[in-house]
């Protein structure tokens, strides 16, 4: 299908003609920066007051500022593929990047002494970017699609929690909105896997597809919903812990199921698909040492969460970021062999995170800014080798 007169796309800046080229780009730049300063706080080296304090800040921008641009900029790409229509490029692009960006600004700089100013930028991005997605997903009347217009308004609605932490002072409201942002992409992750990882690894490694089973997959969503809206409403509260310990616990062998059935034993010569699959392996993990936390185990909640962020996110993000900018720009689907590499620092930065607190006092050194050295790497090579590729146009002369 004709989406864009060829005329038209030459006239577009390369950078502007697809969602994922800008957002994949400065979201990883802006990442590894933020990731940066962060290690240097961690080690005594820096010191600033962001807007609700530089821990507030590290949290939500890593989630709102880094994760959200990937979500945004994979949406609005996949969508075109969806619905065969040009989805936003050009103008309302630029647009809805520049109140991304802005949102950044605002939250590193403090900019308006009204708290609420600086909520709506913050904010604005997400709304708009559900609002472009919807528009294209109504007009073909591809419902089934439409679920991910309701999870990024959720997005902003638990990122308006955690702004009403910092204007009411009040930690629950901050702890509800990261906790239930964190499922909520967990959620996303759920939904995006199990849609297109039989299929990368059947093509990847050139065996059959493995079918999803339909009873599985409601489980493992239905899951994961549940706990988007545990997190979300703060029933964690007032639920027994002998019910989070169950909810976790099955949670964390619906996705162990749904995983192994993916034969990742497949795998082990194709970076492209291994690193997916590795990446998917924190999320049952993830949940598992949320089960132990609740159960009375030495594990802190914090610790199991980073298992979903430093872990399964930034993995996943990484695996999947690679392939798209590969396919969405016309090449092959054959990485640099430095990716290989890429893609086992940030698993290991994940790990080295999970275990931190309980192998700390062995080392010398801050084992959690070695975890943010190893990340901010794997993301640097990225950038490198995949910035020529972005912010070029694809050199089979196709629009996007």
């Amino acid at each position: 299908m004709n989406i864009s007169e060829p005329n038209e796309e030459q006239k577009i800046t390369p950078i502007w003609r697809q969602a994922f080229r800008p957002f994949f780009l400065f979201a990883c730049l802006f990442a590894i920066l933020s990731i940066s300063a962060w290690a240097l706080v961690q080690a005594g080296q820096l010191y600033f007051m962001p807007y609700g304090g530089v821990i507030f800040w590290h949290a939500h921008e890593m989630l709102f500022g880094f994760v959200a641009a990937i979500i945004v900029g994979f949406l609005l790409t996949a969508v075109q593929s969806w619905t065969g229509l040009r989805a936003t490029h050009g103008k309302p692009l630029m647009v809805l990047f520049t109140l991304w960006l802005v949102g950044r600004l605002v939250m590193l700089l403090d900019l308006f002494s009204n708290q609420w100013i600086n909520a709506v930028f913050d904010m604005s991005f997400l709304l708009l970017a559900a609002f472009f997605m919807a528009k294209l997903v109504l007009k073909v009347k591809q419902y089934r699609n439409l679920i991910f217009v309701p999870i990024l308004l959720l997005l902003a609605t638990a990122n308006l929690f955690t702004h009403l932490s910092v204007m009411t002072g009040e930690i629950n409201f901050y702890t509800q909105g990261m906790y239930a942002t964190v499922m909520i992409i967990t959620l996303i992750m759920t939904v995006v896997a199990g849609r297109v990882f039989p299929m990368f690894t059947a093509n990847g490694t050139q065996t059959t597809k493995v079918d999803n089973l339909a009873w599985l997959e409601k489980t493992v969503i239905s899951l994961t919903a549940l706990l988007v809206l545990v997190h979300l409403t703060g029933a964690q509260h007032f639920l027994t812990s002998k019910l989070m310990v169950f909810l976790y616990i099955a949670c964390s062998l619906a996705h162990s199921i749904r995983a192994i059935r993916w034969r990742p034993q497949v795998t082990f010569k194709t970076p492209l698909v291994w690193s997916l699959h590795l990446a998917y392996w924190f999320i049952p993990i993830s949940f598992l040492l949320f089960a132990l936390h609740y159960g009375g185990v030495d594990i802190s909640a914090s610790n199991a969460l980073h298992g979903l962020t430093a872990g399964a996110m930034s993995s996943l993000i990484l695996a999947m970021i690679a392939r798209i900018a590969l396919g969405h720009t016309g090449r092959p689907l054959a990485p640099h062999w430095c990716m290989k590499y890429a893609f086992a620092l940030i698993v290991l930065a994940g790990s080295i995170r999970i275990i931190s607190p309980h192998l700390q006092t062995y080392f010398s050194f801050n084992l959690n800014v070695l975890s943010a050295v190893l990340w901010a790497l794997a993301f640097g090579i990225y950038v490198v080798i995949y910035t020529p590729i972005l912010i070029t146009p694809r050199p089979d002369g196709r629009p996007g």
